[in-house]
């Protein structure tokens, strides 16, 4: 019983997705032109203070962008894939505690002026535990989901 505990006590890379969508009532064309100001996440992305380019490209493959969070966290990350009215694909390159962080925003028209949008990513962590794995994609799968209805509400005034 004893060796199981320290087995998932062991600080090992762990890999996982965090996956979540919702259905905005906008069109495909409103929801894309919000989500593409890459440089625009205070307006709904969770606890971001500002976000600015580091690029001198401002859309699409290449552009890089600083997100500072309102405790003081920055991450870097630079978008990877550009599919207009579709999706784009960033990778994390600094400021998190993982050793992998890729992630798409993808977009698509349900009906008339229903968008469903969809985030997700794959992470693969420094070394930690299964349980501090657990808890850090149970905090971003709430951060995700936060942050969509944030958007969701902001686009359905």
């Amino acid at each position: 019983m004893q060796k199981k505990a320290m087995e998932k006590d062991r600080k090992s890379y762990q890999t996982g997705i965090v996956k979540k969508s919702t259905t905005i009532n906008a069109s495909k064309k409103e929801v894309w032109c919000e989500i593409s100001k890459i440089a625009g996440l205070a307006a709904w992305v969770v606890g971001v203070k500002k976000t600015t380019y580091t690029s001198k490209k401002k859309r699409g493959v290449g552009a890089i962008r600083e997100i500072t969070f309102e405790n003081g966290n920055t991450i870097e990350e630079h978008i990877i894939q550009w599919n207009p009215m579709e999706s784009f694909t960033y990778i994390a390159t600094e400021g998190l505690p993982l050793r992998a962080y890729v992630a798409t925003i993808s977009i698509t028209q349900k009906a008339k002026n229903k968008t469903q949008i969809t985030w997700k990513s794959y992470i693969n962590s420094k070394k930690m535990t299964k349980k501090q794995f657990l808890g850090f994609t149970s905090d971003m799968e709430l951060f995700y989901r936060t942050s969509l209805n944030n958007l969701k509400s902001a686009l359905e005034k």
